[in-house]
């Protein structure tokens, strides 16, 4: 039942059309939490009002990818974005600052200002390939952003799943996870995962109801899948926990 805590699908739309966004919602609205209108696309497209309804319609909950903000931010101009994102309809908006320079006290006002009238996922991590912010710098970040009112933190994978949480070979770097779990909870992060590979990663360490972002709009099924142990990654893992649950 919506709105789920746990085990939350959060998808990336990169500029799909309304008759696409709807043909997806037809088979699939149930499993998809938050859609992130990404690339500043949002802004640029003429049919976003149709396609916030659709959202709307299905339970699906809109959300303004973080780079947007951040460039208006940039500009003097957070305020006028914010605006802007409340009347056009977008519920939940996201913060970062991997695109400009932005100091993480700054992070925190940006994050409690949003927090008035959005519910705030905050983005942490380097969007450039090679940048590795080691893992432990990561914590402090996310526990600022929970504190200064941010619902989820979202560690940064982008849509190519080679930065952040990543190498650049996309291979998971597991101390970055596990320093930033062992901080927040698993609960309150949404991993960006865009590779299968990836997805089923942290289905296998964290179980079905592991939070996986950044899932392409045509993987939304097949991620439900891996959840559901329909697919050889992830089969052993939560028969496992199916066998654990009937034992308790």
């Amino acid at each position: 039942m919506k709105p789920r805590t746990v085990g939350v699908t959060h998808v990336i739309d990169q500029g799909a059309g309304t008759a696409a966004t709807a043909d997806l919602l037809a088979s699939a609205a149930g499993h998809i939490d938050i859609w992130k209108v990404g690339w500043g696309t949002a802004y640029v497209d003429s049919a976003l009002p149709a396609k916030l309804a659709l959202l709307e319609a299905h339970d699906v909950a809109a959300c303004l990818g973080g780079t947007m903000l951040e460039i208006a931010w940039a500009q003097g101009a957070a305020e006028a974005c914010l605006e802007w994102a409340g009347e056009v309809g977008f519920r939940l908006i996201e913060v970062s600052r991997g695109t400009v320079a932005m100091s993480m006290q700054e992070k925190r006002e940006l994050i409690r200002r949003a927090s008035r009238d959005f519910t705030v996922l905050a983005e942490t991590g380097a969007k450039s390939p090679g940048e590795r912010n080691p893992a432990r710098h990561w914590p402090a970040e996310c526990l600022s952003d929970l504190d200064a009112g941010a619902r989820f933190v979202v560690t940064e994978g982008r849509q190519s799943g080679n930065v952040g949480t990543f190498d650049e070979s996309g291979r998971v770097r597991p101390d970055v996870v596990e320093a930033v779990v062992a901080a927040t909870g698993v609960e309150r992060v949404i991993f960006e995962a865009p590779r299968a590979a990836q997805q089923a990663w942290f289905v296998r360490r964290f179980g079905p109801d592991v939070n996986l972002g950044n899932v392409a709009l045509a993987d939304v099924l097949s991620v439900e899948t891996l959840r559901l142990g329909l697919r050889s990654d992830t089969a052993a893992v939560v028969r496992r926990e199916h066998q654990e649950a009937e034992l308790a």
